[in-house]
């Protein structure tokens, strides 16, 4: 580098740092100091302007001019950035001058999150079973008339379709009523046997004090040979001393579903009064909390299942196990997200809840 290039550098090097400290040494407001900013180090810049004349150099003296101006870009870029640190500071400073703290007051309570009373319900549900060796399947929330429906065994125009009234996207596409759905989808991607629960939402054009147009549901279903009443009935029962404690009791009575025959609406004896009666199980001593029976053989039919398969299945309602359990008597109350409702239930379960398994990538 010719030492005229080099003295003629560094003398606009060094103009430039001495203007810039003087500009910064007269701000006062963040506004002011990004304005300065833009016009020492942005494209139109002093310091652009020197990279521009680089291009007539040589190879080593654009390199060595290059680094110097480098090296006054990056004391610039300190100095702002200090300047930046300073004026923050007097910010802060002003605005704690203008407010009053009291340092004395004590601080507020740290607030504990939780699980929701919901899927607190369903996770202990869902372990509950899975100890008794069923598979968790998975489907989605959109089904098709056909797994909702038809395959079921509600024909177009059956009755009891109106029991299930739901929200239809169109003809044939709508929001499931149930999680047997999922039932299907496994039957058709899977071979007997099969043991799986189905934990989800549902919808249904309901809505009062103990309906909701959207709530959870966890059905269940077990193929096998030799399944029968007597093996549906010993899990209801294993489920409902592990879910509301040893002493309960469970009945079976008669009942129609379209997908299972012989159906059973099934009850437990009423936490409340343990058993005796009660204003709240209408003294009958049992409270219903679920449907089931044995699976219909349209069922195995629509699905191409062997005739000698046999099996069961049931249905609850999260939403009605969890305001049973906590005496709770309005649904809604699950989904106003208020926390003095909400902060009452403590849980002591991990904050996660697992429905992956095997089944879920082929079902989906």
């Amino acid at each position: 580098m010719s030492e005229t290039n080099h003295l003629s550098l560094k003398k606009s090097l060094d103009l430039v740092l001495k203007s810039a400290t003087e500009e910064l040494n007269q701000i006062q407001s963040y506004e002011q100091l990004m304005v300065q900013k833009s016009r020492f180090l942005g494209k139109k810049g002093p310091l652009s302007e020197l990279f521009k004349t680089l291009g007539r150099l040589s190879f080593e003296e654009k390199s060595l001019q290059g680094k110097e101006i480098n090296l006054i870009k990056e004391e610039l870029e300190s100095l702002f950035q200090k300047k930046q640190y300073e004026l923050e500071e007097q910010t802060l400073h002003r605005q704690l001058a203008q407010t009053y703290i009291d340092i004395t007051r004590p601080s507020r309570s740290a607030w504990q999150g939780t699980l929701h009373p919901l899927t607190q319900t369903m996770q202990q549900m869902v372990e509950i079973f899975t100890e008794l060796g069923f598979a968790i399947a998975t489907g989605p929330e959109i089904e098709h008339d056909f797994y909702n429906f038809e395959a079921l065994n509600f024909p177009p125009a059956h009755p009891a379709r109106e029991m299930q009234d739901t929200f239809f996207i169109n003809e044939q596409t709508l929001l499931r009523t149930h999680t047997s759905p999922v039932q299907i989808r496994t039957l058709l991607k899977h071979k007997p046997p099969l043991r799986i629960i189905c934990p989800g939402k549902v919808y249904r054009k309901d809505a009062d004090v103990t309906h909701s147009p959207m709530f959870h549901q966890i059905e269940g279903l077990w193929v096998d040979k030799h399944t029968s009443m007597a093996d549906l009935k010993g899990v209801l029962q294993t489920f409902a001393k592990k879910m509301f404690g040893e002493h309960t009791r469970i009945r079976l009575r008669p009942s129609f579903f379209p997908f299972v025959e012989p159906g059973a609406e099934v009850d437990v004896s009423c936490l409340f009064c343990q058993g005796h009666g009660c204003r709240l199980c209408k003294h009958t001593g049992f409270i219903e909390i679920l449907g089931a029976g044995m699976v219909h053989p349209h069922i195995f039919k629509a699905v191409s299942y062997p005739k000698e398969m046999r099996g069961f299945a049931f249905g609850m309602g999260v939403e009605r196990i969890a305001m049973l359990l906590y005496g709770i008597d309005d649904i809604r109350l699950f989904f106003e997200s208020e926390t003095r409702f909400l902060g009452q239930f403590v849980s002591s379960l991990p904050m996660t809840l697992e429905t992956e398994s095997v089944l879920d990538k082929d079902v989906l």
